[in-house]
């Protein structure tokens, strides 16, 4: 049991990291915490690869320290298989709900958890 706690806290760790504009905003901090194979579907429906997210990520919403920035809620994580995290959480990001749903995988030794896929799914007004 401490082993998947301890497991779910490092992805949630990274997770937050992740929100952080200052980490948002640097290439190399983001991709420490990226999987060299991490896709990501959008809230836009739109498909990001390791990559793209990296060269991106600075001019995305929520990567500016003078601009809104997201507000985590309701995460929570369980662990699927040894080394592999699954979080489910929301985000508030200037007025806008976004339910999520991230994959970490742990890397290989000394590589720390690394998030592995991503999926954002936009909460329309007045839904629950």
């Amino acid at each position: 049991m401490h082993e998947m706690n301890d497991a779910v806290r490092q992805a949630i760790a990274g997770e937050l990291q992740l929100m952080d504009p200052e980490v948002r905003s640097s290439r190399e901090r983001a991709g420490r915490l990226l999987d060299p194979e991490f896709t990501e579907v959008g809230g836009s429906g739109r498909r990001w690869t390791h990559d793209t997210m990296l060269a991106e990520l600075p001019d995305i919403p929520g990567s500016s320290a003078e601009a809104p920035r997201y507000e985590p809620s309701h995460i929570s994580g369980v662990l699927l298989a040894p080394g592999l995290v699954h979080l489910t959480f929301e985000t508030m990001l200037g007025g806008r709900r976004t339910r999520r749903s991230s994959i970490w995988r742990e890397g290989d030794a000394g590589e720390g958890w690394r998030m592995y896929y991503h999926q954002a799914t936009p909460v329309p007004p007045g839904v629950e």
